[in-house]
């Protein structure tokens, strides 16, 4: 599951080349299934999304994007640091976004942490992202 933060005002196609430009990379990089795609796209106004346009990085812009991902099993760093250059050439590609402008973070979890549907744990259906 992905969480996609920025700030308000951008069109729904460069909102949907966002989100097919991360489930792209996810699915390079990460090795996750083509219909394993669960997106949140949340737009802030100014006064809601604070950051720091050099902390660790930038310049930021007002493009900024924060993605936080919650995957299922594990990665290794090596995997981790494919999907981040993954993602960030996606993401230059198409809507444009300068990699600079783009910030990850990523979280595992357990199976059991898990229910897709009917209240049954993904651990139980063997499923993990």
């Amino acid at each position: 599951m992905s969480r996609i933060s920025l700030l308000r005002g951008k069109p729904p196609e460069y909102l949907r080349a966002l989100a097919d430009g991360l489930q792209r990379a996810m699915e390079l990089a990460f090795n996750v299934p083509q219909n394993d795609r669960f997106q949140l796209i949340h737009q802030h106004a100014p006064h809601e999304l604070i950051f720091d346009r050099h902390y660790e990085g930038g310049p930021r812009s007002d493009d900024f994007v924060l993605i936080a991902i919650t995957v299922g099993k594990p990665r290794s760093a090596a995997v981790k640091q494919a999907f981040y250059r993954q993602l960030v050439e996606e993401l230059a590609a198409a809507p444009g976004i300068a990699p600079e402008d783009v910030m990850v973070v990523i979280t595992s979890s357990q199976g059991e942490d898990w229910s897709f549907a009917g209240g049954r744990p993904a651990a139980s259906l063997g499923v993990s992202s």
